[in-house]
């Protein structure tokens, strides 16, 4: 995709604080990167948000731009990707909470991936999800039972397809109209889903769809032969696309 996809999502964004109408320069996405992340997942999001079009910056510890309500408000997306466990995690995103609330509800998009996506949560979290987060193989069914990296099948738009999976998470949510569920695991387990938060989008995902094909060469797996880039840059569309299509139910 091409400027005239930025200038098309800035239009549906509208204006938001620190950012006039029609200024395309400002518009992008923030990639959290730093100890609360898997050093990889940020610049793999990157990729992902480069093949769409979409410019980004990372922010967070030692980056030149630090989490601040002033880099969100510049912003239409902030992403925060896969890392390690949750309760030595939140400590360090926790004062950020408010500020990523407030974004959202604004009318931002935040993008959580494995877990990022737990951290949508508020158990703990920044409680942006109309329910909750929980791990995936505790669950009766679960088509995985270990917290190794894995290989897991993911029914998504209906097709089945194959994608890596580190511990992360599935979603129990609340029945609403604006709530699109894209994936589900083989037990029917919400997977990745897209739900509001204020004037603004929420996208969840407990696979990690970044994933290329060394990710799964490096811990000793086999490579599907087809991979999940295609699915990611479907959950994007979802979370950013028109208001007048944002309430279409996916699954």
């Amino acid at each position: 995709m091409t400027g005239s996809f930025i200038d098309r999502l800035l239009r549906r964004l509208g204006p938001s604080p620190g950012r006039a109408a029609g200024d395309a320069r400002s518009l992008g996405a923030l990639i959290y990167r730093g100890p609360a992340a898997e050093p990889g997942c940020p610049e793999s999001i990157g990729d992902v948000l480069k093949e769409v079009g979409i410019d980004y910056r990372f922010v967070g510890p030692g980056e030149k731009l630090g989490l601040t309500r002033a880099a969100l408000a510049d912003a239409a997306l902030y992403v925060q990707p896969g890392g390690g466990e949750v309760e030595e995690c939140w400590p360090l995103l926790a004062p950020h909470a408010p500020a990523i609330r407030d974004f959202v509800a604004g009318g931002g998009r935040y993008l959580g991936v494995c877990l990022g996506a737990y951290l949508a949560s508020d158990d703990p979290g920044f409680g942006l999800l109309p329910g909750r987060a929980a791990r995936y193989i505790s669950m009766r069914g679960a088509s995985i039972r270990h917290p190794d990296d894995a290989i897991v099948t993911v029914r998504w738009r209906g097709r089945p397809r194959q994608a890596y999976f580190q511990d992360g998470p599935y979603f129990k949510l609340k029945e609403k109209p604006s709530t699109q569920v894209l994936g589900r695991y083989p037990n029917d387990a919400v997977a990745a889903a897209v739900c509001r938060f204020g004037a603004g989008r929420v996208g969840v995902v407990g696979p990690h769809l970044e994933a290329t094909a060394d990710w799964f060469t490096d811990v000793g797996i086999d490579a599907p032969a087809t991979g999940a880039l295609d699915l990611a840059c479907d959950l994007l569309g979802v979370l950013l696309a028109p208001e007048a299509e944002a309430d279409h139910a996916a699954d």
